[in-house]
């Protein structure tokens, strides 16, 4: 009795020509979702602090600034970038707008403290030092705004960083259920290069953001609750 074999068909390589269309499609294809993304993210954080930004002079009132940390130089000094954001803070402490300075930062390297040194430099220039609350685990935006309202209790802050950055902060704390306005220092702007590598950077750190907020993350490090701007402002 004769078997009847069944013939297979030979499967054909996807040649080169189909793997580099597969190839080019899937690059398009992130690369339209990547601009997709930062676009999204950049409406999102401006119409977020739509309304909330505004200068030393016409800022409303409120209980606290939040200075949000940036490099300390190898002297312990503040980078330029950084001072002026202090200085933007010692005003609004000077003229009464707020009551109490808190000053996040990055201080996971014990042989790096950014709190620290913008501690000192407030108190240096007569903000009294009762005044001025530290939090070492800013390590970012989100976690320097996130522990504001969760570790210290914040409600309603004045928000102090560079103008680039502004809407991401202010956004992302009001977001985390903080009131917030903000100022922004514009006078780095003479630092040309350092300003546009920082503009360029909120592209990208704009899609982080609202990875953040849609996982709902917790920061780096939460701890328990401290009372340190509640004594400041009681002070």
């Amino acid at each position: 009795m004769l078997t009847r074999h069944r013939v297979v068909p030979r499967l054909r390589r996807p040649s080169w020509a189909r793997w580099r269309r597969r190839a080019l499609l899937a690059v398009a294809t992130g690369a339209v979702l990547g601009v997709a993304g930062t676009v999204g993210s950049v409406i999102w954080l401006r119409s977020g602090a739509d309304g909330h930004i505004f200068t030393v002079e016409d800022v409303p009132d409120a209980p606290v600034a939040l200075v949000l940390g940036a490099q300390v130089n190898a002297d312990g000094q503040p980078s330029a970038f950084l001072a002026a954001r202090l200085e933007i803070a010692r005003r609004l402490y000077a003229t009464g707008k707020v009551r109490a300075i808190l000053v996040s930062g990055d201080h996971m390297d014990w042989g790096y403290d950014e709190p620290g040194a913008m501690s000192r430099w407030l108190v240096d220039r007569d903000v009294p030092p009762q005044r001025v609350v530290l939090d070492h685990a800013g390590f970012d935006t989100y976690d320097s705004c996130a522990r504001a309202k969760r570790i210290f209790g914040v409600q309603r802050v004045t928000v102090v960083t560079q103008s680039f950055h502004l809407a991401r902060a202010v956004t992302l704390c009001r977001h985390l259920g903080v009131a917030a306005n903000g100022v922004g220092d514009e006078t780095a702007q003479r630092y040309e290069t350092l300003w546009r590598r920082g503009e360029i950077r909120e592209y990208g750190a704009g899609v982080k953001a609202a990875w953040d907020v849609l996982s709902g993350r917790d920061p780096v490090h939460l701890g328990r609750r401290e009372t340190g701007v509640d004594d400041a402002l009681r002070g």
